[in-house]
């Protein structure tokens, strides 16, 4: 079968000298190279001993805020579960009973609020489509574990402690 282009390529096969037969040249210059990076710095950070500088614009686990009183500032509107292109949030709304306005900010709370993290892209997006500026991802590393189910975050690790005056 012909090429399309009509073209050939010739390959042009020199015969090895002694020295590139017993590589000799190319071992000094492994080794040399070897060497080189003995002396060098090392670039290992040694977690968490030593924790590694952040950008300004790190996404890190996410935190549910609170308002200046205390209060949450989720209202379950769903936008950020919306947003979500892995489809890593699931909530439940409920309704404000009385009593509980010190809690929550409007009528409509999130009653279950959970993000699995196992699923969480770290995108951004949800964070963008809150309209209540509830949802930050400004925690620290998400750490290891052995369990799935400790991958899915509730309000219990999501929501930011209150404000102690």
């Amino acid at each position: 079968m012909e090429s399309l282009s009509n073209r050939k390529k010739v390959l042009e096969q020199k015969p090895m000298t002694f020295g590139e037969k017993i590589y000799l040249p190319s071992i000094a210059k492994g080794l040399a190279i070897t060497f080189k990076h003995i002396f060098k710095k090392r670039e290992t950070i040694f977690y968490p001993e030593q924790e590694r500088p952040v950008s300004e614009n790190w996404r890190g686990l996410h935190s549910l805020k609170r308002d200046e009183q205390g209060r949450e500032r989720c209202t379950a509107c769903g936008l950020c579960a919306l947003a979500c292109p892995a489809e890593a949030i699931t909530m439940t709304a409920a309704e404000r009973k009385k009593g509980e306005e010190g809690l929550y900010r409007e009528e409509k709370y999130a009653a279950v609020y959970e993000i699995n993290m196992l699923r969480c892209i770290f995108c951004g997006l949800c964070e963008e489509a809150c309209p209540k500026e509830a949802i930050y991802l400004d925690g620290p590393f998400l750490e290891a574990d052995y369990l799935r189910k400790d991958f899915i975050f509730g309000k219990d690790k999501l929501v930011e402690e209150p404000l102690k005056s």
